[in-house]
């Protein structure tokens, strides 16, 4: 994301280091070099939208991770109970911890599970308001570059009308 915007203030730079028109408040710019940075912009953007996609495997993947420790607590806490099975006394005994344990790891479970929602909506927000103020910049710069571009046209229609008026 940076590196596009740093395309954008290099943009930026070119348009206000570009000379003079005499007599007038518009400036000469390097079309080509205009055309050169907003090419390699177009080139960054689509990274951008690759990290985007990393986001949201990675959050697809520490929900699996999740799910398979909560099923291998859930595993260990049922073989541990079939283990426990002996006595009346040892077996109720043994009823009461299988219970907590599984309960415990369902409470665990679950809390794995929402972290890793939550971390992963916080990145895929982050992400979203990235691109959403990427798109900004690039929209208001290509309105600039588009009322530059008309002033300049208006200028050059002025410049030939004063040359046929003058003839």
């Amino acid at each position: 994301m940076d590196s596009v915007l740093q395309l954008l203030d290099e943009l930026e730079e070119v348009l206000d280091s570009s000379r003079a028109v005499p007599f007038s408040n518009k400036v000469s710019i390097d079309k080509e070099e205009i055309y050169d940075i907003i090419s390699e912009i177009r080139m960054k953007l689509p990274n951008e939208l690759k990290q985007s996609k990393w986001v949201i495997e990675e959050r697809n993947k520490i929900l699996i991770d999740a799910q398979r420790e909560a099923d291998e607590i859930v595993k260990t806490a049922e073989e541990r109970v079939v283990r426990m099975i002996d006595e009346n006394e040892v077996t109720k005994k043994a009823y009461e911890q299988a219970a907590a344990i599984i309960d415990s790891a369902k409470k665990t479970s679950k809390e794995m599970r929402l972290g890793a929602m939550e971390y992963a909506e916080e990145m895929l927000s982050d992400a979203e308001n990235k691109l959403k103020e990427l798109k900004a910049v690039v929209y208001s710069e290509s309105i600039k570059t588009d009322d530059y571009f008309a002033q300049t046209l208006n200028v050059l229609a002025e410049n030939i009308q004063e040359l046929k008026i003058g003839k």
